[in-house]
């Protein structure tokens, strides 16, 4: 999953929240040396990503795209099921999504501190561009997926991904919502788990 549904996922703890957001910046084991908030949003991340890479749906969704975009193609449904998530956010919240972005950038200024610098590189591009609510857009998509083929070095042919997005639109939107129940089920009993602990 891409940022929309990792910030999502953690609920309304803003230091698990930004433990999530963050932690692919957090390599091995530095994850250990932040606060205990920080770090378990960072573990949940983590329970997330591998949730993810080994469900069934996920996998038929990165099947589709597996002949073109190859081993990319993981990356790109993570980007289609955010855009899922924030096209149908109505579904899943009953907070404006342009409500709950703003809150989310303002959780993130009063973190700074802690982010990585990874992460304080892109900010202000991702605050600027407001890329949470632009993901509802499949224009946003298309945006988001330009930038990753520029960092790829334009090998990955990623920004010609809404196309398969338009042509399999039903198709993967379905995929995206059998998965994501089951995906939101799995974080709340992690999130319990990590509380418990």
């Amino acid at each position: 999953m891409n940022f929309l549904a990792h910030i999502y996922l953690s609920g309304d703890n803003e230091q698990l929240m930004v433990g999530n957001f963050m932690a692919d910046a957090v390599k091995g084991k530095k994850y250990l040396k932040y606060p205990v908030q920080i770090k378990n949003g960072i573990i949940l991340h983590r329970a997330i990503d591998y949730y993810t890479d080994t469900h069934e749906i996920f996998k038929k969704s990165t099947q589709r795209l597996f002949p073109v975009y190859g081993h990319y193609s993981g990356i790109i449904v993570d980007i289609f099921y955010d855009h899922f998530l924030a096209a149908n956010w109505d579904e899943y919240s009953s907070i404006p999504l342009e409500t709950f972005t703003h809150r989310f950038y303002r959780i993130l200024e009063e973190h700074y501190e802690i982010l990585p610098f990874r992460v304080k590189s892109f900010l202000p591009y991702m605050v600027k561009d407001n890329w949470l609510l632009s993901y509802a857009k499949i224009e946003g998509i298309e945006k988001v997926l330009k930038g990753m083929n520029n960092r790829t070095g334009r090998k990955s042919g990623m920004h010609n991904a809404t196309t398969e997005l338009k042509e399999y639109y039903s198709e993967f939107e379905s995929e995206f919502k059998a998965f994501f129940k089951e995906l939101r089920e799995f974080s709340r009993l992690k999130l319990t788990e990590l509380e418990n602990e």
